[in-house]
């Protein structure tokens, strides 16, 4: 109950400031530096990378899943149709009332169902820390991700400049293993894939942060604030993507006719940071 409430304090707080807390990155538009929001004031507070004399972060867009429904004006909820070894329908993403988005894995008559939900049309961002704060599945099959995706990934030329999926964290397996991957120039003869695959065992039980910092000439990904995988593999994507939280059902977590249904993967927060000067 503490930790929801401050969660509504920052919204209502930064509301009654008049600070903006739901724009686009200053890279989007060309737009000028948003409104510093106090970064103090969120809780919990997420382990930012450290920044150079003259230079903070600031809070830029977020979704923090208060209320008893899912932002439409902020994501798409995905479905009905047809994901991988299963279905992605709208009615297993869904918040709880408690603070958590709830997407949620289950068998509905002969099928597997899971959901999907992306920023796709509604926002996107180039640049900048990214983070989730979110469980872990502990049931086979089925693997949760939280992802940047765009247009352009299917281009083929610029290597990953023009467009690359950015999987910031996947859970496939259930030994405390976590992979992180980038993927360009389209999913043909051309595409192009770059991962690292790390172990992580304290993630099994209770909520932790994911995060990604995506400078113009670098990807560096970590869990918890601890460094992962330093990358710029793809030449570094110079373009927007949008985000996406998934559940996907599939032989690479294992036999889903194992798991113990339904399964519920909680997210806490998703949080965009970008860097401006003090």
């Amino acid at each position: 109950m503490l930790r929801a409430f401050w969660k509504v304090f920052v919204v209502v707080f930064c509301g009654a400031m008049g600070v903006s807390i739901g724009l686009s990155g200053p890279e989007l538009a060309g737009a000028e530096p948003p409104e510093a929001v106090s970064v103090e004031l969120l809780q919990p507070q997420d382990p930012l990378p450290q920044l150079p004399p003259g230079k903070k972060w600031v809070l830029v867009w977020h979704d923090e899943f208060d209320g008893d429904k899912i932002d439409t004006s902020k994501w798409e909820i995905y479905g009905d149709w047809p994901r991988r070894d299963g279905f992605w329908v709208k009615e297993d993403s869904y918040l709880d009332g408690k603070g958590h988005l709830v997407i949620r894995t289950k068998k509905n008559g002969e099928r597997y169902t899971s959901g999907a939900i992306a920023t796709r049309g509604k926002y996107e961002v180039k640049y900048g820390y990214l983070v989730c704060r979110c469980t872990h599945p502990k049931q086979p099959g089925l693997w949760a991700a939280f992802w940047l995706m765009g247009a352009g990934v299917s281009q083929v030329g610029d290597e990953g400049r023009d467009g690359t999926e950015i999987d910031i964290v996947e859970m496939p397996y259930r030994d405390g293993r976590l992979t992180s991957n980038l993927h360009w120039d389209g999913y043909g003869k051309d595409h192009k894939h770059a991962g690292t695959t790390f172990r992580r065992p304290e993630v099994l039980d209770g909520f932790h942060t994911y995060g990604l910092w995506w400078k113009p000439d670098e990807y560096v990904f970590d869990v918890d604030g601890k460094e992962t995988w330093r990358t710029s593999a793809g030449g570094v994507c110079q373009v927007p993507l949008y985000i996406k939280l998934t559940v996907e059902i599939g032989p690479w977590a294992g036999d889903i006719k194992k798991a113990q249904l339904p399964e519920e993967w909680l997210i806490d927060y998703v949080r965009v940071y970008q860097v401006v000067d003090e």
